[in-house]
Protein backbone atom coordinates (compact mmCIF):
# COMPACT_ATOMS: atom_id res chain seq x y z
CA UNK A 1 0.00 0.00 0.00
CA UNK A 2 1.26 3.06 -1.09
CA UNK A 3 1.41 5.99 1.36
CA UNK A 4 -0.10 9.79 0.59
CA UNK A 5 1.86 12.96 1.40
CA UNK A 6 -0.38 15.02 3.84
CA UNK A 7 -0.96 18.49 3.07
CA UNK A 8 0.75 19.64 6.11
CA UNK A 9 3.76 17.79 5.19
CA UNK A 10 5.03 19.48 2.46
CA UNK A 11 7.89 21.58 3.88
CA UNK A 12 10.01 21.62 6.53
CA UNK A 13 8.74 21.82 10.19
CA UNK A 14 10.16 22.90 13.29
CA UNK A 15 10.39 19.53 16.00
CA UNK A 16 9.65 20.14 19.34
CA UNK A 17 11.61 21.95 21.74
CA UNK A 18 11.93 18.50 23.98
CA UNK A 19 13.39 16.55 21.20
CA UNK A 20 15.70 19.36 19.63
CA UNK A 21 16.86 19.27 23.33
CA UNK A 22 17.55 15.58 23.46
CA UNK A 23 19.12 15.46 20.14
CA UNK A 24 21.04 18.84 20.48
CA UNK A 25 22.26 16.98 23.74
CA UNK A 26 23.58 13.93 22.14
CA UNK A 27 25.23 15.11 19.42
CA UNK A 28 27.20 17.89 21.64
CA UNK A 29 27.84 14.96 24.49
CA UNK A 30 29.38 12.37 21.75
CA UNK A 31 30.76 14.55 19.26
CA UNK A 32 28.28 13.64 16.67
CA UNK A 33 28.42 16.52 13.68
CA UNK A 34 31.92 18.80 12.69
CA UNK A 35 32.39 21.47 11.00
CA UNK A 36 32.32 20.91 6.99
CA UNK A 37 30.70 16.77 7.84
CA UNK A 38 28.80 15.49 4.73
CA UNK A 39 25.69 13.33 6.43
CA UNK A 40 24.28 10.87 5.24
CA UNK A 41 20.52 9.88 6.86
CA UNK A 42 19.49 6.36 6.48
CA UNK A 43 15.71 7.42 5.73
CA UNK A 44 12.90 4.48 6.14
CA UNK A 45 10.18 6.89 5.96
CA UNK A 46 9.26 5.82 9.32
CA UNK A 47 8.06 7.97 11.92
CA UNK A 48 11.99 8.23 13.74
CA UNK A 49 13.83 8.48 10.31
CA UNK A 50 11.42 11.63 9.46
CA UNK A 51 11.67 13.09 13.05
CA UNK A 52 15.63 13.16 12.94
CA UNK A 53 15.24 14.13 9.26
CA UNK A 54 13.81 17.34 10.56
CA UNK A 55 15.96 17.95 13.72
CA UNK A 56 18.86 17.17 11.27
CA UNK A 57 17.19 20.45 8.58
CA UNK A 58 16.61 22.76 11.89
CA UNK A 59 20.09 22.46 12.81
CA UNK A 60 21.67 22.70 9.89
CA UNK A 61 19.82 26.13 9.81
CA UNK A 62 20.19 27.11 13.34
CA UNK A 63 23.79 25.37 14.39
CA UNK A 64 27.01 27.05 14.53
CA UNK A 65 29.01 24.48 12.26
CA UNK A 66 28.24 23.85 8.94
CA UNK A 67 27.46 20.74 7.59
CA UNK A 68 25.77 19.22 4.08
CA UNK A 69 23.14 16.86 4.56
CA UNK A 70 21.37 13.56 2.18
CA UNK A 71 19.20 10.78 2.83
CA UNK A 72 19.23 7.09 1.51
CA UNK A 73 16.26 5.13 1.00
CA UNK A 74 16.98 1.41 1.57
CA UNK A 75 13.83 -0.48 -0.18
CA UNK A 76 14.16 -4.62 1.00
CA UNK A 77 11.27 -5.28 -1.49
CA UNK A 78 9.41 -6.66 1.52
CA UNK A 79 5.40 -6.99 0.83
CA UNK A 80 3.26 -3.49 1.53
CA UNK A 81 5.87 -1.89 2.23
CA UNK A 82 6.68 1.34 -0.64
CA UNK A 83 8.96 4.03 0.01
CA UNK A 84 8.76 5.34 -3.51
CA UNK A 85 6.20 8.57 -1.95
CA UNK A 86 9.54 9.51 -0.17
CA UNK A 87 11.38 10.75 -3.29
CA UNK A 88 8.61 13.70 -4.23
CA UNK A 89 8.71 14.31 -0.27
CA UNK A 90 12.48 14.96 -0.50
CA UNK A 91 12.63 17.23 -3.67
CA UNK A 92 9.74 19.48 -1.87
CA UNK A 93 12.02 19.69 1.12
CA UNK A 94 15.30 19.99 -1.65
CA UNK A 95 17.37 17.21 0.16
CA UNK A 96 19.31 15.33 -2.34
CA UNK A 97 17.83 11.69 -1.73
CA UNK A 98 19.23 8.23 -2.64
CA UNK A 99 17.27 5.60 -3.52
CA UNK A 100 18.39 1.35 -3.63
CA UNK A 101 16.20 -0.97 -3.94
CA UNK A 102 17.11 -4.54 -3.39
CA UNK A 103 15.51 -8.13 -3.03
CA UNK A 104 16.84 -8.48 0.58
CA UNK A 105 13.97 -10.34 1.30
CA UNK A 106 14.14 -13.25 -1.72
CA UNK A 107 17.77 -13.89 -0.52
CA UNK A 108 17.01 -14.16 2.79
CA UNK A 109 15.43 -17.08 2.14
CA UNK A 110 18.77 -18.68 0.65
CA UNK A 111 22.00 -16.92 2.12
CA UNK A 112 20.72 -16.50 6.06
CA UNK A 113 23.12 -18.30 8.25
CA UNK A 114 22.23 -18.71 11.79
CA UNK A 115 20.16 -15.19 11.91
CA UNK A 116 16.96 -14.41 12.24
CA UNK A 117 15.54 -12.37 9.26
CA UNK A 118 15.58 -8.73 10.99
CA UNK A 119 19.57 -8.90 11.44
CA UNK A 120 20.26 -10.14 8.00
CA UNK A 121 17.87 -7.67 7.14
CA UNK A 122 19.81 -4.65 9.04
CA UNK A 123 22.98 -6.17 7.79
CA UNK A 124 22.31 -5.83 4.79
CA UNK A 125 20.72 -2.24 4.69
CA UNK A 126 23.46 -0.96 6.33
CA UNK A 127 25.81 -2.66 3.60
CA UNK A 128 24.00 -0.65 1.05
CA UNK A 129 24.22 2.77 3.37
CA UNK A 130 27.73 2.21 3.94
CA UNK A 131 28.34 1.68 0.15
CA UNK A 132 26.22 4.87 -0.91
CA UNK A 133 28.05 7.08 1.42
CA UNK A 134 31.42 5.70 0.76
CA UNK A 135 30.50 6.39 -3.62
CA UNK A 136 28.95 9.83 -3.16
CA UNK A 137 31.47 11.19 -0.32
CA UNK A 138 29.33 11.44 2.60
CA UNK A 139 31.61 11.26 6.15
CA UNK A 140 28.83 10.29 8.46
CA UNK A 141 26.14 8.11 8.51
CA UNK A 142 22.88 9.00 10.87
CA UNK A 143 20.69 6.42 12.31
CA UNK A 144 17.55 6.89 14.50
CA UNK A 145 17.32 4.55 17.00
CA UNK A 146 16.08 6.25 20.41
CA UNK A 147 16.53 5.24 23.91
CA UNK A 148 13.34 2.93 23.57
CA UNK A 149 15.43 1.10 21.22
CA UNK A 150 19.16 0.78 23.07
CA UNK A 151 17.01 -0.36 26.66
CA UNK A 152 15.31 -3.10 24.29
CA UNK A 153 19.17 -4.14 22.96
CA UNK A 154 20.37 -4.15 26.59
CA UNK A 155 17.38 -6.28 27.86
CA UNK A 156 17.83 -8.73 24.83
CA UNK A 157 21.36 -8.94 24.95
CA UNK A 158 21.43 -9.38 29.16
CA UNK A 159 18.07 -11.95 28.52
CA UNK A 160 19.32 -13.94 25.65
CA UNK A 161 22.94 -13.71 25.02
CA UNK A 162 24.66 -13.50 28.74
CA UNK A 163 26.39 -10.12 27.34
CA UNK A 164 25.97 -6.38 28.31
CA UNK A 165 25.94 -4.73 25.07
CA UNK A 166 23.66 -2.11 23.48
CA UNK A 167 23.51 0.18 20.53
CA UNK A 168 26.80 2.86 20.25
CA UNK A 169 26.12 6.42 20.36
CA UNK A 170 28.54 7.05 17.78
CA UNK A 171 31.60 4.96 16.25
CA UNK A 172 33.69 4.42 13.43
CA UNK A 173 32.51 1.42 11.29
CA UNK A 174 34.95 -1.28 10.47
CA UNK A 175 36.28 -0.65 7.09
CA UNK A 176 37.54 3.00 9.00
CA UNK A 177 35.57 5.32 6.66
CA UNK A 178 32.36 6.41 7.85
CA UNK A 179 31.30 7.37 11.53
CA UNK A 180 28.11 6.23 12.31
CA UNK A 181 25.80 8.76 14.49
CA UNK A 182 22.29 8.01 16.64
CA UNK A 183 21.28 11.35 17.66
CA UNK A 184 18.10 10.13 19.35
CA UNK A 185 20.02 8.35 22.05
CA UNK A 186 18.75 10.52 24.85
CA UNK A 187 15.26 11.05 22.72
CA UNK A 188 11.82 8.27 23.30
CA UNK A 189 9.89 7.10 21.06
CA UNK A 190 6.93 8.88 21.86
CA UNK A 191 8.63 12.26 21.23
CA UNK A 192 9.17 11.34 17.94
CA UNK A 193 5.54 9.08 17.25
CA UNK A 194 3.93 12.43 19.15
CA UNK A 195 6.01 15.00 16.63
CA UNK A 196 5.35 13.08 13.48
CA UNK A 197 1.42 12.90 14.49
CA UNK A 198 1.26 16.80 15.44
CA UNK A 199 3.63 17.55 12.12
CA UNK A 200 1.52 15.39 9.78
CA UNK A 201 4.47 13.70 8.76
CA UNK A 202 4.17 11.01 5.61
CA UNK A 203 4.96 8.09 7.92
CA UNK A 204 5.50 5.36 6.00
CA UNK A 205 4.26 2.17 7.94
CA UNK A 206 6.59 -1.40 7.44
CA UNK A 207 4.60 -3.77 7.19
CA UNK A 208 7.02 -7.04 7.02
CA UNK A 209 5.49 -10.08 7.96
CA UNK A 210 8.71 -11.68 9.10
CA UNK A 211 9.02 -8.96 11.42
CA UNK A 212 5.56 -8.44 12.43
CA UNK A 213 3.45 -11.21 12.17
CA UNK A 214 4.02 -13.10 15.14
CA UNK A 215 5.81 -11.12 18.91
CA UNK A 216 9.05 -11.98 18.56
CA UNK A 217 11.74 -10.82 21.32
CA UNK A 218 12.21 -6.69 20.51
CA UNK A 219 8.30 -6.61 20.80
CA UNK A 220 8.66 -8.62 24.37
CA UNK A 221 10.81 -6.21 25.76
CA UNK A 222 9.14 -3.58 24.61
CA UNK A 223 6.00 -4.55 26.11
CA UNK A 224 7.96 -5.44 29.65
CA UNK A 225 9.54 -1.76 29.70
CA UNK A 226 5.93 -0.75 29.29
CA UNK A 227 4.57 -2.06 32.08
CA UNK A 228 7.97 -1.43 34.24
CA UNK A 229 7.65 2.75 33.36
CA UNK A 230 4.16 2.57 34.59
CA UNK A 231 5.36 1.51 38.01
CA UNK A 232 8.89 2.85 38.33
CA UNK A 233 8.62 6.59 36.00
CA UNK A 234 12.51 7.23 36.36
CA UNK A 235 13.09 3.75 34.52
CA UNK A 236 14.72 5.42 31.36
CA UNK A 237 16.47 7.46 33.25
CA UNK A 238 18.19 4.37 34.98
CA UNK A 239 18.69 2.66 32.27
CA UNK A 240 20.73 5.51 30.15
CA UNK A 241 23.08 6.10 33.27
CA UNK A 242 23.25 1.98 33.22
CA UNK A 243 24.18 1.82 29.54
CA UNK A 244 26.11 5.17 29.44
CA UNK A 245 29.68 3.01 29.78
CA UNK A 246 28.62 0.59 26.90
CA UNK A 247 27.20 3.69 24.38
CA UNK A 248 30.72 3.96 23.52
CA UNK A 249 33.21 7.46 22.86
CA UNK A 250 33.24 9.25 19.91
CA UNK A 251 35.74 8.31 17.39
CA UNK A 252 38.48 10.79 16.88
Amino acid sequence: MSAVLAPAATGAVKPSRSLLSAAGRAIGDYRMIRDGDRVLLGLSGGKDSLSLLHVLLHLQKKAPIKFELAACTVDPQSPDFDPSPLRPYMEQLGVRHFYDSQPIVEQAQTHMQGDSFCAYCSRMRRGILYRTARENGYNVLALAQHLDDLAETFLMSAFFGGKLRTMQAHYLNDAGDVRVIRPFVYARERQTRDFAKNAGLPVIHENCPACFSMPMQRYQMKRLLEQQEKEHPQLFANLLTAMRPLMGTPPE
